[in-house]
């Protein structure tokens, strides 16, 4: 699903690029709507997170890793824009993710102890600089990137029960940095606007099981989180 929609995003922006660069039409769309110091929108799309681990111990040929696969999760958000330059605006992109993770974790034979479904919800709040090329006919592409907070509303963090009795615990505060690209498609009526970005996480999110040999938690030195989101913004 998520190689498809990648795929699909591609091949949309290739196609309005070709358009827009090798039409004779040269008739602009909105053409003052980056001129607002101050704008807004909206946008919707999907991710994909995962878990990235750092383990205390190695071992060479044995299966210890923890298999992690994600599923595709949905976003939904407000988008507040400052005009800097006429290449530079910084962006703030508040809204929520919705996401699930499969955690299978190696040295168990029993399902209800080798596999955890872990459900987030984040309040996801990134501050990014976007950096655009000069527009083009009706398109302008754009590199954006930055640092963002999210507060996981199902971590789990203060549950006094932990793996032991099937509760996977992760911290409720988190911080990433992201880098993308997309581009800025102007419309007769708005401007549209897909894109893709990275979110790597900085911080350790593992909330440890009180017992200190735990076989979920005791061989991990980091945990952190990555994603993709693909979003379709409307201004």
């Amino acid at each position: 699903m998520k190689k498809t929609v990648i795929f699909l995003l591609i091949l949309l922006v290739a196609q309005t690029a070709k358009a827009q660069l090798f039409s004779k039409e040269r008739i602009l769309n909105r053409a003052n709507i980056d001129q607002k110091t101050l704008s807004w929108g909206y946008y919707l799309g999907f991710n994909n997170y995962d878990y990235y681990f750092d383990y205390k111990e190695q071992n060479q040929g044995d299966n210890t890793d923890i298999l992690v696969t994600g599923e595709t999760g949905f976003n939904v958000g407000l988008l507040g824009n400052l005009r800097i330059s006429n290449y530079f605006d910084l962006r703030l992109e508040p809204g929520l993710s919705f996401t699930k993770r499969n955690l299978v974790f190696p040295g168990f034979t029993d399902p209800k102890d080798n596999l955890r479904e872990v459900k987030a919800t984040y309040i996801h709040i990134p501050l990014l600089l976007k950096v655009s090329t000069k527009r083009l006919n009706n398109i302008k592409p754009f590199l954006i990137g930055g640092f963002s907070t999210s507060f996981n509303l199902a971590s789990n963090e203060d549950n006094p029960e932990d793996n032991a009795t099937g509760t996977f615990r992760s911290t409720s505060s988190n911080f990433s940095y992201e880098l993308g690209f997309g581009i800025d498609i102007y419309l007769y009526y708005f401007k549209f606007t897909p894109s893709i970005r990275g979110v790597f996480g900085l911080n350790d999110q593992l909330v440890r099981d009180k017992n200190p040999n735990s076989g979920w938690t005791k061989n991990i030195e980091k945990m952190t989180s990555r994603g993709v989101f693909i979003n379709f913004t409307i201004q």
